[in-house]
């Protein structure tokens, strides 16, 4: 590096475009695989939207692939001959990781730690420092092999030595996995019982009044199916759950359709469901503020609690300059003008039932240490911390690709990372009830209608992650930057 600085800033750019281009190229296949089914969204109402598909699937890849070429130049800053620049390799993309995770409103989908974690034995190690450091922990023991035996045997001190240290860390990892789930089981709560209700609507009719009577009869008939015990109606539920976005009309100015599901509900039986919530607008504007929602009905028909969705989708729920964006003509996925308008804070909704719960919608479960606010008042301690999260989605949109198997592994590592039952709920799959240790104890298929009966599983502990955040991660990532100059600093002096 020192002949690089030495050339002046015409050979520093030259030294740190092959880095770039290399890291870059990298990260667009890894998005570009792991993301095309995005695509699928543009084809739900294909007269509009078809047109920007192949913008889709290659710019969206494109654009996130420099956060992995920005990642390389980092590494190259730290880079030298000794194996230890594995760690400058480990800690520059798992700090890009994290700042992708969060700038530009966030985009963590398909972390690499996620390939670490694929079974709840090797997820327990998220209650302690989250996906972001299991993230740097999955480049180190990926990338170790592979630098280890292309360093030259005449540098490299041990080979044994890096080896055992990947061993050493799959060991530690896949021991804490196994004591956890062993000596926590899964215990349900006997007085809480909960039907999640998968419809199945085609997305292409979901938004369309005409087809208002088929959404309705298909909720009404899901909600009184013969159970799989027997059990011939709501008596004996205290929740029932509709997904996402259950209506393609406001609610709120449906009183027969309020006064039909208090009918439907049986006294102590309460509806949460997905719903679009609108507030009164300026003079001229129909409806000023459109909310993505949560809503709680009671047996008597009446919305009792509502909550909002904080964290939108860019270009699904709202375009970025949106009034600019729009006098051109374009539309975000939804349709709706104006765009949705993001909730100003969560809230936990069922607190006087003494099972609080936290509603999260779609998206919003893919942002690891983001899903309780301290500074909204949801905290980790016992006095108010939610003993439940609901997930309603709408992963109809993407049909059958492997983005509702990617979403439902994202749920499932947030329920290990705050030590929460998580209750899954999704318009055309997949729904699952998972325990607060990652265990799903039940689940539908994709696209096919669906009906789950169950107990809540009962909340774990607060875990390490859940009271002290991204703690462990910086701790991590500081650790393998002082490794990597270490290592560098001892092959320069040699």
């Amino acid at each position: 590096m020192d002949g690089v600085y030495a050339d002046g800033k015409e050979g520093w750019y030259a030294a740190m475009k092959k880095p770039f281009l290399c890291g870059w190229w990298f990260g667009f296949g890894y998005f570009l695989v792991g993301l095309w089914w995005i695509g699928n969204a543009f084809l739900v109402e294909a007269e509009d939207f078809a047109w920007l598909l192949p913008f889709a699937v290659i710019l969206l890849p494109a654009a996130i692939a420099v956060y992995w070429g920005l990642a390389a130049i980092i590494a190259r800053l730290f880079w030298n001959d000794h194996w230890g620049r594995v760690f400058a390799l480990a800690g520059a993309f798992g700090l890009i990781e994290f700042l992708r995770g969060i700038m530009f409103t966030g985009f963590p989908w398909n972390a690499p730690g996620y390939a670490l974690m694929v079974h709840p034995l090797l997820m327990q190690s998220s209650s302690l420092i989250g996906l972001y450091g299991i993230t740097l922990i999955a480049f180190l023991v990926f990338a170790l092999p592979l630098v280890v035996f292309a360093t030259p045997q005449s540098i490299s001190y041990s080979r044994k030595i890096p080896m055992l240290l990947v061993l050493a860390i799959l060991g530690a990892h896949i021991s804490y996995g196994a004591f956890r789930l062993s000596t926590n089981p899964t215990v349900l709560e006997e007085d809480v019982n909960i039907r999640l209700v998968q419809p199945n609507i085609d997305q292409g009719a979901k938004f369309h009044e005409a087809h208002e009577a088929e959404i309705l009869k298909t909720y009404a008939a899901l909600s009184n199916a013969t159970s799989a015990a027997g059990q011939e109606s709501l008596n004996g539920t205290d929740y029932v759950i509709w997904p996402e976005s259950a209506f393609p009309f406001l609610l709120t100015e449906r009183r027969d359709v309020l006064t039909m599901i208090g009918e439907m509900l049986p006294e102590g039986t309460q509806l949460i469901t997905g719903a679009m919530r609108a507030e009164p607008g300026a003079a001229g504007n129909v409806y000023g503020k459109v909310y993505n929602s949560v809503y709680v009905i009671d047996e008597n028909g009446e919305i009792v609690e509502a909550t909002d969705k904080t964290h939108l989708v860019p270009f699904g729920e709202y375009l970025p300059f949106q009034e600019s964006l729009e006098a051109i003509g374009l539309r975000q996925l939804t349709q709706l003008r104006g765009g949705f308008e993001a909730g100003s804070e969560r809230k936990l909704l069922l607190q006087q039932s003494g099972f609080p719960m936290l509603a999260l919608i779609c998206y919003e479960i893919i942002f690891s240490g983001d899903v309780l606010e301290k500074e909204a008042g949801i905290l980790t301690d016992s006095g108010n911390r939610p003993k439940w999260i609901v997930n309603v989605t709408n992963d109809g949109w993407f049909g059958f690709t492997p983005g509702p198997y990617q979403h439902l592994r994202q749920s499932i590592l947030r329920a290990v990372e705050e030590g929460l039952p998580v209750i899954r709920v999704a318009n055309s799959g997949i729904s699952a009830v998972i325990d607060p240790f990652g265990r799903m104890l039940q689940r539908t298929g994709l696209g096919v209608e669906a009906v789950i009966d169950t107990q809540l599983p009962r909340a774990g502990a607060p875990t390490i992650f859940s009271q002290f955040g991204h703690m462990g991660f910086y701790g991590i990532l500081g650790l393998f930057f002082l490794l990597a100059l270490i290592t560098r600093r001892k092959i320069t002096i040699s």
